[in-house]
């Protein structure tokens, strides 16, 4: 496996990528779902371009060492939304698809809990890996080679509140 790392200005470019991908698709969506904590970002920048509302669910597959180590999925108890329901034409967008686990099952999770209100869904994601089980709707990079992804937010992982108060200077 092979590594890929992005910097804040590329990841931040990807972002732009997909939402212009998915804007020119002409596929009208009123709702965001963003799988936490991964498509935070994406999510957030997507429901201010596109306007519409943004839910978040939480869900949880990587641990170990690095947080390199793929385990089983937890998913929150529901969905953080501002709106009394979910839409209709309903939105999933995560950082990456990697083995597709996380993402074909946010799809049933939000189909069950929600599928009386949802009439469809799409997905959209910056990466798309060969070893993914699922393809997504909308992607902006297709990867080949399945190369881990180190993404400029990964170092505030290995780092503690403590360490960062160390380095920085507090001003009165």
């Amino acid at each position: 496996m092979s590594d890929l790392y992005v910097s804040w200005a590329d990841y931040h470019d990807k972002i732009e990528q997909l939402a212009v991908k998915v804007y020119n698709s002409g596929w009208q969506f009123n709702q965001i779902v963003c799988l936490a904590k991964g498509g935070l970002r994406i999510g957030d920048i997507f429901s201010r371009l596109f306007d519409v509302p943004l839910a978040i669910l939480s869900t949880s597959s990587y641990g170990g060492l690095n947080n390199q180590v793929r385990g089983s999925i937890t998913f929150s108890h529901d969905l953080t939304k501002t709106t009394a329901n979910l839409g209709s034409h309903v939105l999933i967008a995560d950082d990456l698809v990697d083995s597709g686990i996380t993402l074909q099952k946010s799809k049933i999770w939000l189909d069950r809990r929600y599928g009386f209100y949802i009439e469809e869904m799409r997905t959209a994601v910056l990466w798309y890996k060969d070893c993914s089980v699922v393809k997504p709707d909308y992607y902006v990079d297709y990867l080949a080679d399945n190369p881990w992804i180190h993404q400029p937010f990964e170092h505030y992982e290995k780092l503690t509140v403590d360490q960062l108060a160390a380095t920085r200077t507090q001003s009165v």
